[in-house]
């Protein structure tokens, strides 16, 4: 049966995908944007991506590598030992046909792609979807060309230093996947016209200072001009040199750096 699942090499896996409905920046309860600058895009499916990697103890190899419209960087097509389908995040330099294994103990080899917990990774280790709790989705490194570095373990906690720069503890009984994510070049990618935005369901955006004062608060003016107040949303909210996150964790050892 997976031979026949693997034999269209363009198409995704039907059954690992669901469909992507588009919300347009609308609420769910009254139908009113409440995100502008959002609508339209190319039609798309959503891949479901083994962010926990559940399936432990049982070998499996990479059969292919896809592109994924609803991620920045590339996925694999992971068979299983036990017949099992699975698409995952795919890490730099892993190959197709090469083995990959998920283990919970210190029996796993440290190679490329290879999933365990905080506490059986050396230090200085570059690992990429990282669990911020125990035994949950992992939330951390997840987008194109990210990683973790390993820097310090004590018996309970493990010190990472997160792609913004942060320095923060993290449960060693967490789970993380050796090596960083595929497709690092795509910081370096840019739009050759207006229409790839459109594919991607980015609207237009205009300027506060171009609009008439009616419909923003930097609108109107004689001939051009700077704002002339603390740049705000259109509904007068400071959009620039304010905290955002109210209550910090106290594991974090480091905030990031501006």
């Amino acid at each position: 049966m997976n031979k026949i699942l693997l034999k269209n090499q363009d198409l995704p896996i039907r059954f690992l995908t669901v469909a992507l409905r588009k919300s347009n920046g609308r609420s769910s309860l009254t139908g009113h944007i409440t995100v502008r600058h959002r609508g339209g895009g190319h039609k798309r499916r959503y891949r479901l991506i083994d962010f926990f990697r559940s399936i432990t103890e049982w070998p499996g190899y990479l059969t292919r590598i896809e592109y994924d419209p609803n991620r920045n960087s590339f996925i694999g097509l992971v068979i299983y030992g036990n017949g099992v389908l699975s698409y995952i995040l795919h890490p730099q330099k892993l190959e197709v046909g090469q083995l990959i294994v998920s283990s919970l103990d210190d029996r796993l080899p440290i190679q490329m792609g290879n999933a365990c917990q905080l506490q059986y990774i050396p230090i200085g280790t570059f690992v990429h979807n990282v669990q911020l709790k125990p035994f949950s989705y992992a939330k951390i490194a997840r987008a194109a060309g990210a990683f973790v570095q390993v820097l310090k373990r004590s018996s309970e906690y493990t010190l990472l230093r997160l792609p913004s720069s942060e320095i923060r503890y993290i449960s060693s009984k967490c789970t993380a996947v050796i090596g960083a994510i595929s497709n690092p070049l795509f910081r370096f990618q840019f739009k050759r016209k207006a229409g790839q935005n459109r594919w991607l369901g980015k609207r237009p955006s205009v300027r506060g200072v171009a609009m008439n004062p009616i419909d923003h608060p930097h609108g109107g003016g004689q001939g051009k001009t700077s704002g002339g107040r603390p740049s705000v949303s259109p509904w007068a909210i400071q959009t620039k040199g304010y905290k955002t996150v109210k209550n910090y964790s106290k594991l974090i050892f480091k905030r990031r750096i501006k």
